[in-house]
Formats: C-alpha cells, sequence, structure tokens
C-alpha cells in the first residue's frame, strides 16, 4: 500500500482490517463485557433444551482447540471454538 499517494490495493486493505477485527483490535476492548464462555454455555444449553424437544438433532462432539492450532492472540473474553457443519460433496 502507497503511504504518499491516493492509490492504493484495497484488497489489501480489506485483509489488513479483518485481520485487526479478528484479533480484537478495531475496538476499545470493554471489560464489562460478558465473557464469550458465558455466552457459549448459554447456546450449549439453549440447544440441549431444544435436542430434549426433539426440534434438533445432537450433534457431534467437536475435538478442543489446541494451543498449536491458534494462530494469534485473542482478547481475554474471547474464546476459540470449532464450527460444525456439514459438507456437501459435489
Amino acid at each position: 500500500m502507497k503511504t504518499n499517494s491516493l492509490e492504493f490495493d484495497a484488497q489489501a486493505l480489506r485483509e489488513k482490517i479483518l485481520d485487526l477485527a479478528m484479533r480484537g483490535k478495531l475496538v476499545k476492548q470493554d471489560p464489562t463485557d460478558e465473557p464469550a464462555s458465558v455466552l457459549l454455555e448459554k447456546i450449549k444449553a439453549e440447544k440441549a433444551e431444544l435436542v430434549k424437544e426433539g426440534k434438533i438433532k445432537k450433534s457431534k462432539a467437536l475435538p478442543e482447540i489446541t494451543d498449536t492450532e491458534k494462530p494469534f492472540d485473542i482478547p481475554d473474553s474471547w474464546e476459540w471454538v470449532r464450527l460444525g457443519g456439514r459438507y456437501v460433496k459435489r
């Protein structure tokens, strides 16, 4: 990216903004915000209730994320989680 002209690489700028957002660096982190671990527990309880009611099927447990898999540090109140999903063979 050129800093001394109006010409710039828009794709590189988008990538940098996304990178900063994923690291929690775009806004000041509020220490009074509910930690992600609390939200994840609420989601887990809600999913368990939906399974109990027969509204959704129980999903397979995903393996924990190891420290070697974490590509960068995130704010203390954040959590690394795996996202489950179905893959469709095309």
